[in-house]
């Protein structure tokens, strides 16, 4: 068994005491991972949707309160991480401060600005620009805004994970698919059987990061990953047990 916390145990002043309690009360021992370990894990539970067609893939993560991304290249099946960052930035802050329940047009341009604004010093960092004019790169992400619009744009009469793990979305599919949710209000989006009523207010402000992410590396389209840190964990326990190898590497 292993138990891990991410970004909202890194960034709490009293983590200490939290792990003490979980320890104490359940019994587990709980580890608070790095952002290095936490991109190794994600990009390991990600592996068997690269394609092996493209040399670099960008591998991005739309939480609550953070975003991770991922550039790595992918050589003879094993991909190697080359940088990751962690913006202070996801869903639930992004709604928080510009509203989720009726987003304007005018609203939303404000937050994919804000965001393009944190993505621009990783762009700097990696030159991915570069990579992307020889169309050997994939986008793939690993969030529940994703795989809902994945859901919404396949017209799921509920969440079917087979079909959604793997999909395939062009741009201008993800887009039609922000712009349809930005026209409804709370209680249609609400209704919607792939939305729901805990993610109706919080969907808009995730398609606005990766709106964000899209206008900034032009790819032209994404596979969708209903898996990351979780399956990330349980093949690196496989492996280890088999014969100690991990799949992911982190260039230093």
């Amino acid at each position: 068994m292993r138990c891990v916390a991410t970004e909202a145990c890194r960034r709490s002043s009293n983590a200490d005491t939290f792990q003490e309690l979980v320890g104490s009360e359940t019994g587990l021992d709980l580890e608070i991972i790095s952002e290095a370990e936490e991109a190794r894990l994600a990009v390991q539970g990600c592996a068997p949707l690269l394609s092996p067609d493209a040399v670099w893939a960008l591998v991005f993560d739309i939480g609550g309160g953070s975003t991770e991304l991922i550039w790595l290249r992918y050589h003879c099946s094993v991909p190697k991480i080359l940088a990751w960052t962690s913006l202070p930035c996801g869903v639930v802050s992004l709604a928080e401060h510009h509203g989720g329940d009726r987003v304007t047009r005018t609203d939303y341009e404000v937050m994919v600005r804000h965001v393009r604004e944190m993505l621009s010093p990783f762009d700097a960092k990696t030159d991915m620009s570069a990579a992307i004019n020889t169309g050997k790169v994939q986008m793939l992400g690993s969030s529940g805004t994703v795989t809902t619009v994945a859901g919404v744009h396949l017209g799921l009469p509920h969440y079917i994970r087979s079909r959604v793990d793997g999909q395939r979305l062009t741009f201008c599919e993800v887009d039609a698919v922000s712009a349809r949710l930005m026209d409804m209000d709370y209680e249609t989006r609400a209704a919607m059987p792939c939305i729901g009523p805990d993610r109706a207010d919080l969907v808009v402000a995730g398609c606005a990061i990766l709106d964000a992410i899209q206008r900034t590396w032009p790819i032209g389209g994404l596979t969708v990953a209903d898996r990351g840190l979780r399956e990330g964990l349980l093949f690196g326990m496989m492996r280890q047990d088999r014969d100690g190898q991990d799949t992911a590497s982190i260039h230093a």
